[in-house]
């Protein structure tokens, strides 16, 4: 055979094998990039921050027992609210409910801008009088060899609702809770002064199995009457006279020895449990009989936690207990202005 022959048909042999290679390879390599990029795209949503997208958020916090101002992650906070507010053993859905109810809470709290009486620049206190905040050390004190299987039920609970807050016309609303109710909620201006039209009064039968739901407390005549600036006359038997019920089945009004009160009055100057309360004198003493504990106000954690016994969802918890409220992500102009609230 002529070499020249050969030589083509060498040449051609060669050119049929490595060029599609060559051209193959590159384009393999960027297809099994794209395979891998929509797997990363693929996980859940749930293993993503608050702040996933969009300016990250802070919050700065009164320590009250180290006296110090910490800055903590704005998705670590909303965790160390839910896991000290809401017992962990409860069901994952009203755990959802309840990190809505927080993150929802503590940024319409930031939007609105801190009071002037807090200590050191900080936003919020780690108390009740705004949400119970515990660090990871603290939890890990507290829940000892419980601690990897709660913290992990208090983040996915947090990390499943991610950047989700309640809103009533667009804007987010004022999350009130409490533990239990007495079979009711409160109307808002039941119980402060000022009518919100998402915080009405609903059932919540579900209240009834909390252990919070009852209690009689104890109180000595002389307390009794120092704490109310009253004069009791009756030797015994019941207390004052209900003038007034909430819609939730509270003392409104009640006068006691001649003097009014709002039920809010009497169960805070005498430290009771709930507002719907009954009062009888008995051997030198007052018995206070509480039904529910706390103002009543908003979602009950005890009735979050049977619906979602039930097969209700965190959502179908949140839109009971807020009336007309909607479920929205925090979008990114809203995040901007979170994070830029220094």
């Amino acid at each position: 055979m002529n070499k020249s022959l050969v030589y083509a048909a060498t040449f051609l042999l060669v050119a049929v094998i490595i060029i599609p290679t060559l051209i193959v390879v590159p384009f393999g390599g960027q297809n099994s990039q794209q395979q891998a990029e929509a797997e990363d795209q693929s996980k859940p949503a749930s293993a993503e921050k608050d702040q996933s997208s969009g300016p990250a958020i802070a919050v700065s916090v009164y320590r009250s027992q180290s006296d110090k101002v910490q800055t903590i992650d704005f998705q670590d906070y909303v965790v160390g609210v839910v896991a000290s507010e809401m017992p962990a053993d409860f069901n994952i859905e009203a755990l959802k409910a309840q990190a809505l109810a927080a993150r929802t809470y503590v940024v319409k709290h930031l939007l609105r801008g801190p009071k002037a009486n807090l200590p050191k620049d900080a936003e919020v206190t780690d108390t009740k009088y705004y949400q119970v905040y515990k660090s990871h050390d603290d939890l890990k004190k507290e829940w000892g060899d419980d601690y990897d299987s709660k913290i992990a039920k208090i983040e996915q609970a947090v990390s499943e609702t991610a950047g989700e807050i309640i809103t009533y016309d667009g804007q987010p609303i004022e999350s009130m809770f409490f533990s239990t109710s007495n079979g009711y909620t409160e109307d808002s201006e039941d119980y402060w002064s000022n009518k919100i039209p998402y915080l009405k009064s609903v059932k919540s039968p579900w209240d009834k199995n909390s252990p919070k739901s009852f209690e009689t407390t104890t109180i000595p005549v002389s307390t009794f009457e120092q704490d109310l600036g009253v004069n009791l006359e009756e030797e015994s038997g019941s207390i004052g006279k209900v003038v007034k019920t909430t819609n939730g089945h509270r003392v409104g009004k009640i006068k006691i020895a001649g003097q009014a009160f709002t039920g809010r009055d009497v169960r805070e100057k005498l430290g009771l449990r709930s507002t719907d309360f009954e009062l009888k004198k008995k051997d030198g003493k007052i018995y206070a009989e509480t039904q529910g504990f706390g103002h009543g106000v908003g979602m009950s954690q005890y009735g979050a936690n049977g619906m979602a016994k039930q097969g209700k969802s965190y959502k179908d918890i949140v839109t009971y207990y807020y009336s007309d409220v909607d479920i929205e992500k925090i979008n990114p102009t809203l995040k901007g202005k979170l994070a830029a609230k220094d």
